[in-house]
């Protein structure tokens, strides 16, 4: 992420990496709880216990998952750039869930993957419809 100078200062107009981190964001749920367990289970995560108001899953030093019930939501779509050797166990999961998973998100059942960028890269649906993107190489 880049932030650039404004159109003021265009003596100024190098690009500088911004120093912003994804803190966490809440993920919708029909049973919180389950859907938490069900993540951490598929990307060789922890689950702990329920918080207060949230079932937290911490997936890196900088962002947690807090999934939360709600009776209505659309369904969001989270992707995740993971190692060659994470993609590899995490996909073998999804397949062991016997989740249907596809090359595109518009072809989520042709189970394939897509090689994209040079790299490998799959999508899955979990049981409460948010899609989710792992890839080798980000985009």
């Amino acid at each position: 992420m880049y932030w650039h100078e404004s159109a003021t200062t265009p003596d100024l107009a190098e690009e500088r990496p911004m120093a912003i981190a994804l803190n966490h964001t809440i993920v919708p749920a029909r049973d919180q709880e389950a859907a938490a367990r069900f993540f951490a289970q598929l990307f060789g995560l922890t689950f702990d216990a329920p918080g207060d108001h949230f079932a937290p899953v911490r997936v890196n030093n900088t962002l947690t998952f807090l999934f939360a019930n709600e009776t209505e939501f659309e369904s969001h779509h989270y992707a995740f750039h993971v190692s060659e050797n994470e993609f590899d166990d995490i996909f073998q999961r999804v397949k062991e869930a016997g989740l249907t998973y596809g090359s595109t998100p518009w072809s989520l059942d042709d189970r394939k993957l897509n090689d994209w960028n040079g790299g490998r890269g799959v999508y899955f649906k979990d049981f409460d419809g948010h899609l989710h993107e792992l890839m080798t190489v980000p985009q």
